[in-house]
C-alpha cells in the first residue's frame, strides 16, 4: 500500500498525513530527522566537525521514514532542527538535553547556554515538536506509535553486529512479535539493542504513547543499511510488514485513554 501523502512544515516540525479514510496502524516519530539549524540560531565554526555525523542527525533516517509512511498510510511527524541545539528524545531533566560533549571534545554551542537561551530552544524547537506529535497521536486513536531511529554501525571502536533494533519499556509482548516477524527477513534482529527503551532513551515516542494509552516501540536502525537505497528499501518492505502483521490487529483494541 502506497498512499499520497499531505505535508505541512514550520519552523521545527513537518507533518506528514495520508490521504485515505482508513484508521492508520501508527504514527511515526523521527525524533532526529535532520541537522538543520534553523533561522535565528548559529552553528559555531568549531563545532564544523559534528556536520554530517550522528552527534548531530540520525543519517539517513528521514527518507527511510518518509518511504514507510507511504508504504504503510502512516501519520508521521519529523524533527527539523539538529538534535545539537535540544534533543527531542530527551526528558526536560536530562543530561544530554543540550549536549556538552560528544567524542571527549567540547561542543561549543551549547557550552554556554544561559537560562534565557535554552528557554528560547525550547520553546522554539522542542515544544513545537511535542505538541505536533501529541496532536497527530490524540488525533489517531486506533494507532501504536512507533519511533524510528539510526544507530552507528561502530561505536567507540566496536563494529556493531545487529542491524535492526526493537526496542520497548511497557510493550513486551508487542516487541516480542515485532522482532519475530523481522528476523523472516534475514536481518540481525535484536530487542532493547543497541540501547534499551528501558533506561529512557525513547522518550519522544514513550511519552505521547503512554499518555494516551497507546502501544509503543521504538526501531534502531543501523545507519550503512539505510544509506544504500538498494537496502533501505529492503528495510522499508521489512517494517511494513512487521507493521501490517503486529500493529494492524491491534487497531480498534486499545481504546484512548
Amino acid at each position: 500500500m502506497t498512499v499520497e501523502m499531505a505535508e505541512r512544515v514550520a519552523q521545527a516540525v513537518t507533518v506528514l498525513e495520508p490521504r485515505t479514510t482508513r484508521a492508520p496502524w501508527a504514527v511515526l516519530t523521527v525524533e532526529h530527522a535532520e541537522e538543520r539549524i534553523p533561522e535565528g540560531f548559529v552553528w559555531p565554526q568549531e563545532d564544523d566537525w559534528l556536520r554530517g555525523t550522528h552527534w548531530a542527525v540520525d543519517l539517513h533516517i528521514a527518507p527511510f521514514a518518509r518511504a514507510l509512511a507511504a508504504r504503510i498510510g502512516a501519520p508521521t511527524v519529523l524533527s527539523r532542527f539538529s538534535r545539537l541545539l535540544v534533543d527531542p528524545n530527551r526528558p526536560l531533566d536530562s543530561d544530554t538535553l543540550f549536549r556538552r560533549v560528544a567524542e571527549g571534545r567540547l561542543v561549543h554551542v551549547n557550552a554556554f547556554l544561559d537560562d534565557a537561551e535554552r528557554a528560547r530552544r525550547l520553546a522554539a524547537l522542542y515544544h513545537p515538536y511535542h505538541a505536533a506529535a501529541d496532536d497527530l497521536v490524540a488525533r489517531h486513536p486506533t494507532a501504536s506509535v512507533l519511533g524510528l531511529h539510526s544507530f552507528t554501525p561502530e561505536y567507540e571502536g566496536q563494529r556493531r553486529a545487529v542491524e535492526i533494533g526493537v526496542l520497548f519499556d511497557d510493550d513486551e509482548d508487542i516487541a516480542t512479535a515485532f522482532h519475530a516477524a523481522l528476523l523472516r527477513f534475514g536481518h540481525d534482529v535484536r530487542l532493547n539493542q543497541p540501547y534499551s527503551g528501558r533506561h529512557g532513551l525513547m522518550f519522544g515516542p514513550q511519552a505521547h504513547a503512554s499518555r494516551y494509552g497507546r502501544p509503543c516501540l521504538e526501531l534502531e536502525l543501523r545507519q550503512d543499511l539505510l544509506a544504500d537505497p538498494a537496502g533501505r528499501a529492503r528495510l522499508v518492505e521489512a517494517v511494513a510488514a512487521a507493521s501490517e502483521a503486529v500493529l494492524a490487529p491491534l487497531v480498534g483494541r486499545r481504546p484512548e485513554a
